[in-house]
């Protein structure tokens, strides 16, 4: 059965914002070419929804599609004004949101605005767009925010950063619904990177090095080629011929994570690609992939996904 994903339109809705999810869920499909997320587009009321651009949208469905979805998505809209403003959601959207049935709420770049006036963000982890972060802290105090990484994941309810950010995190969904197999497809299918590496840290405002100024992705090249080997920070820094306290600033400054962080999430990546697309002994598997043993592959795996070597490959092997 197809995973049905209803995506809420609300006045000054952002069109780039809206169509992601349509785009991406559409784009993830079997290797027999099986369609996987069935995307409908609802209203606070059906007929036109005024979007931010010079142009508006028919949407054919009311909040009642909500209460059918298994995923429901809320994308950035200017309505979120009164949001900002005053904290508490407007009458009609509460009603909406009283709706909802599913297990999983995700939420694109401001669209977090409505998620925590909701109660939802209520004690957990979350993110939005860098330039609201501010506003969001001092309205809800209560929320634990992010606003350095491109997307949080805390299980049923999920958020992203700014704009790009939402493709992030469908893709991300399609992966933990489906596997790295069918998210890389799908990220083929829309000519974008499956995955990006660091959080917003990297995109917000700050001054342009010099064109000649040094880079670390020579360094991060290097490093995707000798997974299987051990890697040090000073290994790291040698490749650019930097210091080691150099080397780190400015990988953080591109990559917007510490070089130990990247360097988990690429050994994370492979050991997925390993454990779905291979026979290989999880052992084999943890050498390959850097991690040494099983132990330790089994340590890093549940960290970052929750589960045990065996048992994703149990339910994503191709």
């Amino acid at each position: 059965m197809t995973h049905r994903v209803v995506v809420l339109a609300r006045h000054g809705v952002i069109p780039f914002e809206l169509s992601i999810p349509a785009r991406i869920f559409g784009a993830a499909r079997t290797a027999d070419g099986r369609a996987l997320y069935d995307v409908h587009t609802c209203g606070l009321e059906p007929g036109t929804v005024r979007t931010e651009a010079d142009f508006d949208v028919v949407v054919r469905h009311g909040p009642d599609a909500l209460s059918s979805a298994d995923t429901v998505v809320v994308p950035a809209s200017y309505e979120t004004t009164s949001i900002s403003r005053e904290g508490t959601l407007p009458a009609d959207l509460s009603a909406a949101f009283e709706t909802i049935r599913t297990k999983r709420i995700v939420s694109i770049c401001t669209g977090a605005f409505a998620l925590a006036a909701a109660g939802l963000l209520d004690g957990r982890p979350a993110t939005t767009h860098w330039r609201s972060a501010s506003r969001f802290a001092e309205l809800f105090p209560q929320v634990k925010l992010d606003p350095d990484v491109l997307f949080v994941d805390d299980g049923d309810i999920l958020t992203s950063a700014g704009v790009a950010a939402g493709i992030d995190l469908c893709l991300h969904i399609v992966r933990r619904d489906f596997g790295t197999a069918v998210a890389n497809r799908a990220a083929r299918r829309c000519v974008v990177p499956p995955w990006r590496d660091g959080g917003q840290a990297q995109y917000v405002d700050q001054p342009v090095p010099e064109p000649d100024a040094a880079t670390t992705a020579g360094a991060r090249a290097w490093a995707l080629a000798h997974l299987d080997q051990p890697l040090t920070l000073g290994d790291l820094a040698v490749r650019q011929a930097m210091s080691v306290r150099t080397f780190t600033r400015r990988f953080r400054q591109e990559a917007g994570v510490s070089p130990g962080q990247w360097l988990i999430q690429q050994r994370v990546d492979r050991a997925r690609h390993l454990l779905e697309d291979s026979d290989l002994a999880v052992d084999e598997v943890a050498r390959r992939c850097g991690f040494g043993t099983a132990a330790s592959l089994r340590q890093h795996l549940r960290a970052s996904l929750g589960v045990s070597p065996s048992g994703y490959r149990r339910t994503f092997r191709s």
